[in-house]
Parts: C-alpha cells; sequence; structure tokens
C-alpha cells in the first residue's frame, strides 16, 4: 500500500468540530434560522466542504458576499438557499436569479439593474433589501429607504422580484456595551416596521452576526449570519474565548521543519538581521512564509510549537519561510519534526488568536489569509450526526 508523502505544510480542516460549531451556535438562537457565512473560501477553510457540513448539522442559509462565490457554490450542486450581498454595477444578476439566489438590493441602482435582468429572464428575483442601521458602509440609509421601498413594492406588483429579506449589520456587536448596538437595533426595528407597513411581507428579518448571535439574544429575529464562530474561533477576546462558548477551532496549520542547523553565538537571521543570536545555539527553517498568509507583521513574535515548546519568529517572515531559534539544545529536532503554528490548543499549540495577537490584526484575518499554496486536508468528512 502507498503512502502518501510529507508535505510541506499543510491545513487540516476539522469538519466534525464545524459541525458542532453549528449545533452550539443553533442551541444560542433556538428561535431563528442560521445562515452559515461561507465567503472568502469559507474564510480560508474551504468552501465546498464547509457549506456541506454546515448543511448537514443544521444551518439552513448559506451566505457569501460576492455572487461569483454563491455561483460556485451552484456549480458544485449545492441547492441550499445561499445569499449573495456584494455588488456592483454589471454584475451578474441573470445568472444569478437563473440559479435561485437571494441577492441583496442597498440602493436604487442596485434594484433597477436587477428588475431589468429579471424581465430578461422572464421570472422574479429573490432580493432582499438592506439598511444601514448604522455601520455606514453598505446598505440604505433611513432617508432613502421609503423610496426604495415603494420601488421594491412597484417591482413586485410588476412580478419582476419577490422581497424575502430585510437586513442590516452592525458595527460594535463585538464591543459589549457599547452604545451602537441598542442606537442599531432601534433603528432596524423602526426600517422593518416601515416596510411591513408599506406592504412589503419578509420572509426573514436579520441583523445578527457572529457576537450578536453569542451575546445579544433579542437581535436574532428570524434569523442569525455566523461567520467568524462556525470557525471556532471567538468573534472578539472581549467576549470570551472559543470554550467560553462551546465552539472549537476548525484548522490546524502545521509545516515540517526544513532545516536545522548550528550556528555560532552573533550570527544574524534573515532579512535585515533584526535578530542576531546571542549565543551558540541551532535553528530551524520553517518552510512557510508571508505568500502563504503568515503575517510579516508578525516577524520576531509569532508563537511556534516546535519540539514540545513554544519558539518564536526569529527575525523577519520572508515570502516562503521563516526561522525559529531552537536553542542550545535544539539539536535533537530533526529535518521533518512537525512545527505547529496554530490550532484548537490540545497539544500546547499557539491558537489563531495568539498570531493575531502578535500580529496586531484579529483572528479573523490569521485564519482567512491562509493561501492556496497550503493544501487543506479535510478531516472527519462523513457526518457524525
Amino acid at each position: 500500500m502507498s503512502q502518501t508523502p510529507p508535505m510541506r505544510a499543510r491545513a487540516e480542516i476539522d469538519l466534525a468540530a464545524l459541525r458542532a460549531n453549528v449545533r452550539a451556535l443553533r442551541a444560542r438562537a433556538p428561535r431563528a434560522a442560521l445562515m452559515a457565512v461561507v465567503k472568502s473560501d469559507a474564510y480560508g477553510h474551504g468552501i465546498v466542504p464547509c457549506a456541506k457540513a454546515a448543511l448537514e448539522a443544521g444551518a439552513t442559509w448559506l451566505g457569501t458576499a460576492t455572487p461569483h462565490e454563491a455561483l460556485g457554490l451552484r456549480a458544485a450542486g449545492i441547492q441550499a438557499r445561499v445569499m449573495c450581498w456584494l455588488w456592483t454595477p454589471g454584475g451578474p444578476w441573470r445568472e444569478a436569479i437563473e440559479a435561485d439566489l437571494d441577492m441583496s438590493v442597498s440602493g436604487m441602482w442596485a434594484l433597477r439593474e436587477v428588475t431589468a435582468a429579471a424581465r430578461e429572464v422572464g421570472r422574479p428575483a429573490r432580493i432582499q433589501l438592506k439598511a444601514d442601521t448604522g455601520l455606514g458602509r453598505n446598505g440604505c440609509q433611513p432617508a432613502d429607504w421609503p423610496e426604495l421601498v415603494a420601488a421594491a413594492l412597484a417591482a413586485e406588483a410588476e412580478g419582476t422580484v419577490e422581497v424575502t429579506g430585510l437586513w442590516s449589520h452592525f458595527a460594535c456587536a463585538d464591543e459589549p456595551g457599547h452604545p451602537s448596538i441598542t442606537a442599531q437595533l432601534d433603528v432596524f426595528r423602526h426600517l422593518v416596521a416601515y416596510a411591513e407597513k408599506a406592504g412589503i411581507t419578509p420572509e426573514v428579518r436579520h441583523i445578527a452576526n457572529s457576537p450578536a448571535t453569542l451575546t445579544l439574544p433579542e437581535s436574532h429575529f428570524d434569523l442569525v449570519r455566523t461567520g467568524i464562530a462556525l470557525y471556532g474561533v471567538s468573534p472578539s477576546p472581549e467576549l470570551g474565548t472559543p470554550a467560553d462558548f462551546g465552539l472549537r477551532p476548525v484548522m490546524t496549520l502545521a509545516a515540517s521543519v526544513a532545516l536545522v542547523k548550528q550556528v555560532p553565538a552573533g550570527h544574524g537571521v534573515s532579512y535585515g538581521h533584526h535578530y542576531v543570536t546571542a549565543q551558540e545555539t541551532t535553528l530551524g527553517l520553517v518552510p512557510l512564509g508571508y505568500a502563504d498568509g503568515i503575517p510579516r507583521h508578525a516577524s520576531g513574535r509569532g508563537p511556534v510549537l516546535v519540539g514540545g515548546k513554544w519558539r518564536r519568529v526569529a527575525g523577519r517572515v520572508a515570502m516562503d519561510q521563516f526561522v525559529v531559534d531552537l536553542g542550545p539544545d535544539g539539536g535533537a529536532i530533526a529535518e521533518g519534526t512537525e512545527a505547529l503554528l496554530f490550532g484548537p490548543g490540545d497539544r500546547g499549540e499557539p491558537t489563531a488568536e495568539d498570531w493575531a495577537q502578535a500580529a496586531g490584526t484579529i483572528a479573523y484575518e490569521i485564519v482567512t489569509r491562509i493561501g492556496t499554496r497550503v493544501p487543506r486536508v479535510y478531516l472527519n468528512e462523513d457526518s457524525d450526526e
């Protein structure tokens, strides 16, 4: 029987953990449906395997940013409800209508384009009206809401659209007690009430993202949209660790040490010699770099478990590799030894949050930026239910 050769690096994706996270999140919002947000290749975890696992565990909607991501799900044979929200003029409205996608509309230009496409296709487009309740990003301003609602109702009467949802997005749900949370909820309730009084009959109303799903039950409405929490990463350290919410990190990033060598004291390491060895020591080469998504900002700080001990990136992270100082006794470590960059922490390894702290960013970015050069290895692909 042939054996699979060792990999330079790998991102192990534990689909059993993802399914368990879906169940934990559903328990947090028992009266709402759950949308599994799988944008950006499921936050770097792999869109199709993760979408399928989430649906197996009880998610009834999938969410993507771009229509092309959503169309990719359809091309993979996934027939669940899929919503996509980041549109630009000239987008693939016709293809989205033909694929039975739910499309977000934030302004009159989008409504005009989607209704024109619906007339060409000869069937109504499913749309969801997005309100800007205070995030100041996508979404229709409250002052423009009456015009958009009236135009959507006229399009419904014409038979070119079906308004399936009303929705918005929080700015600061990951900051408990922030005054904008209550303010946005109040605006959302007001705009929903206005639309419904005017004659909109939405299938779903939704504003809750991952932090709101975990901590703001009053925001759950008919549907919660869970993104980062789905992958077992806390949306904010201030809210709690993944374990505090019954979640388990899904991704483990590992590599094989490519070279081990002895160097004298005073030896510079990596570009710029920002790290110089204080004594005779052993260096280990980890074959991952910023081309693989390892943040260069974590140079000198990024933690790695090698040989049962935490090591730090020594010097700069380069495009394809970085170095760790294994210490004077590191000669016992050989090429091929596993270097664990992050994972659930079961083996004492760092977590994505540890890397986020080292790089001065958020854990969302750590997992999402792991590049396509790192193969995804899927564990527990068969459903555990």
